[in-house]
């Protein structure tokens, strides 16, 4: 996040689950559906208190913020949390099935880096999903004056753009969901021979890759 914004929600996070709308699970599973292994472990990146992976029955979420307020609720949930930069995601290569980012890229400033974090996390046929909002709608347009009022340093991308730079970073990309609050799903390609079989390791042994968050409880 921007570091400015990584304050606002520190100090926010008691509030913040009174305040947003809850997650909702059919748009997200969309996205998590275009996996081509079982999703199992998953990264709620920028996730806040863990309103979206609470709203999905996934076996190992993990929560991954900047702000330590938000990961203090997050546990408040039973929820594993880490500490760390969504564009240099603390965890091993390759050690993920899914990495999620909802309402959280326009907070974040390096949204490039974000898409090559979550690259290098996801195994072969891993997702990664992004629900943002489209700055080009009425609605969306609205919500950028809003943002930027109440001092936020957010920076919003339309569906579009948003598939191309996900493509750019070596995904197979596509916009299942598109409006006011839209999806762009990317799809590692799987290596030549490889089956996305669940509980497969693509790298070493360590314990990073059998429990992507390390350290957790932070």
């Amino acid at each position: 996040m921007a570091l400015g914004d990584v304050g606002v929600f520190h100090r926010f996070a008691r509030l913040y689950d009174r305040a947003m709308y809850a997650a909702d699970p059919e748009t997200l599973e969309a996205g998590l559906d275009l996996a081509e292994r079982p999703v199992e472990r998953l990264l709620d990146v920028g996730g806040g208190t863990g309103r979206a992976s609470r709203a999905l029955d996934v076996s190992r979420p993990v929560v991954v913020d900047a702000a330590r307020g938000m990961l203090r609720e997050a546990r408040g949930h039973g929820l594993e949390t880490v500490q760390g930069d969504a564009a240099r995601l603390p965890v091993a290569d390759e050690s993920v099935d899914a990495v999620l980012v909802v309402d959280a890229l326009h907070h974040m400033a390096d949204a490039d880096g974000v898409v090559a974090a979550a690259y290098r996390a996801l195994r072969p046929g891993g997702a990664l999903v992004v629900r943002e909002f489209d700055p080009t709608t009425l609605r969306g347009r609205g919500l950028v004056a809003a943002e930027h009022l109440v001092g936020f340093d957010s920076r919003f991308l339309a569906a579009d753009a948003l598939a191309d730079r996900v493509a750019a970073g070596g995904f197979r990309a596509s916009v299942p969901d598109r409006g006011f609050g839209y999806t762009v799903a990317g799809v590692k390609p799987a290596r030549a021979g490889e089956a996305g079989t669940a509980g497969e390791g693509t790298g070493g042994t360590t314990d990073a890759d059998r429990d992507p968050a390390v350290p957790s409880n932070q």
